[in-house]
């Protein structure tokens, strides 16, 4: 069989879906149907089935992790970070997920003619400071030029190295059942504090992204030995999405109780005078650990460290397959990843 015939384009959306629109990156199920009929099939081998946030890579007795993400956010700056803080510190994380330490980053710069120097003096001032913050370094890179109005100021991209130094598999196919399931700090603050300065508006405080790098966090956790089946940052669909990914990777039953799931008073409000969810709402500097109850309680004290509202919200369920998520009167309900997308241009 040719390569022709080996691969072909299977689209999964209806009509008016023929053409790219702003959803399939948005995260939802217009992007994973995108990703899963159309690169997987036509890139398939067993390092890209791993279906993970960084690929697992063995180099001789090395074990490495490797990711890429590009970042395309308006604005530019926002509460809490601008575009370069969030392209260091989302590699990082992506890293970090993987049970890897991170260690070396590439930077890729696609600038459009017109951008003030001083703003990218302050975007790379910014990627200098988030480099060492988080103890990576960054070490070759790229930069281009387009006429203006092809671009939006500045789009960056970066690429992560880093080294697992453990041997656990901290995959989605690691889960069992009775896992338990805990967040490592609010939700949902990073989309609306980009949403709040995009479109200009004021709330009784100014809502600051959560936009950090936890790779210290996450290191503590392997270092303290516990048995980490899983973890996935948080960021485009947020929560709720994360959740539903992992358990159709698994194949397993994921149960929360959305009350138990800590949003900020402030977020919350805006989202619902928005008519946003939080769970669906993005993040950047948080992410979900999933362990064994045995370990539950350790993992908890150490991310409580870094953020007291670090906590448990529900558990890996011996039937079914995806997201169920109890309401406050104790109603079930099956969460499906968004048609569309809740923001446009989080990262």
């Amino acid at each position: 069989m040719d390569d022709k015939q080996r691969f072909t384009w299977q689209c999964p959306a209806p009509q008016q879906q023929s053409k790219i629109s702003m959803a399939h990156g948005g995260g939802g199920k217009l992007m994973h149907d995108l990703i899963h009929n159309a690169f997987i099939p036509a890139w398939d081998n067993p390092i890209l089935q791993q279906n993970s946030d960084s690929a697992a890579l063995g180099v001789g007795k090395t074990k490495l992790a490797f990711t890429t993400d590009s970042y395309v956010v308006q604005p530019l700056f926002f509460p809490g970070g601008d575009i370069g803080s969030l392209a260091v510190n989302g590699t990082v994380n992506d890293l970090a997920v993987r049970g890897a330490r991170p260690l070396y980053l590439s930077v890729a710069m696609i600038l459009e003619e017109g951008l003030e120097v001083e703003t990218l003096f302050q975007i790379v001032e910014s990627m200098r400071k988030a480099a060492n913050d988080a103890n990576v370094q960054i070490v070759t890179g790229d930069t281009k030029v387009v006429d203006k109005g092809s671009g939006d100021g500045i789009f960056v991209n970066t690429s992560g190295i880093g080294i697992i130094e453990n041997d656990l598999d901290v995959a989605p196919k690691s889960i069992c059942d009775k896992d338990v399931i805990i967040v490592s700090g609010d939700v949902g603050r990073h989309g609306i504090a980009i949403m709040a300065v995009r479109e200009g508006l004021r709330f009784e405080s100014t809502i600051v992204s959560d936009c950090a790098a936890f790779a210290n966090v996450t290191q503590q956790l392997l270092e303290a030995s516990i048995e980490i089946h899983c973890m996935r940052d948080l960021t485009r669909g947020g929560l709720a999405t994360a959740l539903i990914e992992i358990a159709q990777a698994a194949n397993k039953g994921i149960h929360i109780t959305e009350t138990s799931v800590p949003v900020d008073e402030g977020v919350r409000g805006a989202c619902e005078i928005l008519g946003l969810d939080p769970l669906y709402t993005a993040n950047e500097g948080r992410f979900v650990c999933i362990v064994p109850q045995k370990d539950a309680q350790h993992t908890l004290q150490i991310l409580q460290q870094y953020n007291e509202r670090a906590c448990v919200i529900g558990e890996v369920e011996e039937d079914g397959c995806g997201l169920q998520i109890s309401s406050c009167l104790g109603v079930k309900r099956i969460a499906r990843m968004l048609s569309g997308t809740q923001l446009p241009r989080i990262c």
